[in-house]
């Protein structure tokens, strides 16, 4: 006959286990921790029929599983709010394409919609080479200053993304530079580029360098040096530079100059998202209004 192993401290029965002279106490679970479970139980049994939870053999059903009497699904709900987002664009899609830029400038919601869209698309394709925030790169234009080669109008910007900046497109705009390496002697390249260098305020001008602006460069810069955006030709006196501003730099550019080119967007991208990112590129902080078309070129 077997007798029951009690715990002294206790008093308490014992499984009969011992590790080092502690037993282990054959006590029952908390009432508590029971009620506790059970409850767990019939709330998971609640939930598998209310809400989605197995996986059925046949695939039927929401995603291949029960669908749950409530009808409801993290992907319904998905499906919903993307419902909802692309309801209230249409809406807003619908406004803006009947609107024109001054009508977007005026209305904040409408403002703000073009601009997010114009904010991905610039990620999307520009951010390569004019950088995440636009503030470009040696060879590439940054697009937060003044500064445009093509004007800094929304017509101007819009016209610069779609066709692009020698580019394949029939209506691509062009400008080219002549390589003064095989005019010029290394002299007179010096000496032009000592003058191109004054015209933002520097002294290094010389009659020789004046002379040879005035009859080789004049033409599409000015002979203040202030550019033409009907030429593409930059302005050379704001101290703003694509390609470098040392007199290194600026004798190399005159000599074999770099021409740049940008893709042209239209036909790989639509005309609302064009829009939209001439709306983000002009509220970048260098945009120019209709009545500001003048001025610096970048």
């Amino acid at each position: 006959m077997s007798t029951t192993d009690r715990d002294e401290m206790s008093g308490a029965e014992t499984t009969g286990h011992e590790w080092d002279g502690i037993k282990e106490l054959n006590l029952p679970a908390p009432r508590w921790w029971l009620i506790v479970f059970l409850l767990t139980v019939i709330w998971g049994v609640g939930y598998m029929v209310v809400y989605p939870a197995w996986p059925t053999l046949s695939g039927e059903g929401n995603r291949g599983g029960t669908p749950g009497t409530a009808g409801w699904s993290s992907y319904s709900e998905l499906s919903d709010s993307q419902q909802e987002i692309m309801t209230r664009r249409a809406a807003y899609l619908a406004d803006f394409r009947e609107a024109s830029y001054d009508d977007i400038l005026a209305d904040p919601g409408l403002f703000e919609f073009a601009r997010a869209g114009g904010g991905a698309a610039f990620k999307d394709n520009c951010a390569t080479c004019h950088g995440t925030g636009g503030a470009g790169a040696p060879g590439y234009p940054n697009l937060n200053d003044d500064a445009w080669i093509w004007g800094g109008t929304h017509a101007d910007i819009e016209a610069s993304i779609a066709y692009g900046i020698r580019s394949a497109h029939g209506e691509t705009r062009v400008s080219q530079m002549p390589a003064f390496g095989d005019l010029l002697s290394a002299e007179e390249i010096s000496a032009v580029t000592g003058h191109v260098l004054s015209l933002g305020g520097g002294d290094s001008s010389t009659p020789l360098g004046a002379q040879i602006f005035s009859e080789q460069c004049a033409l599409c810069h000015g002979e203040a040096g202030h550019g033409n955006r009907d030429l593409g030709a930059p302005n050379l006196a704001d101290a703003i530079w694509l390609y470098g501003g040392t007199a290194g730099e600026i004798s190399t550019q005159i000599r074999s100059p770099r021409h740049g080119q940008m893709p042209a967007w239209s036909g790989r991208l639509d005309a609302d998202t064009i829009r939209q990112l001439t709306i983000f590129v002009h509220s970048l902080g260098g945009g120019e209004g209709a009545e500001d078309s003048g001025g610096s070129a970048r």
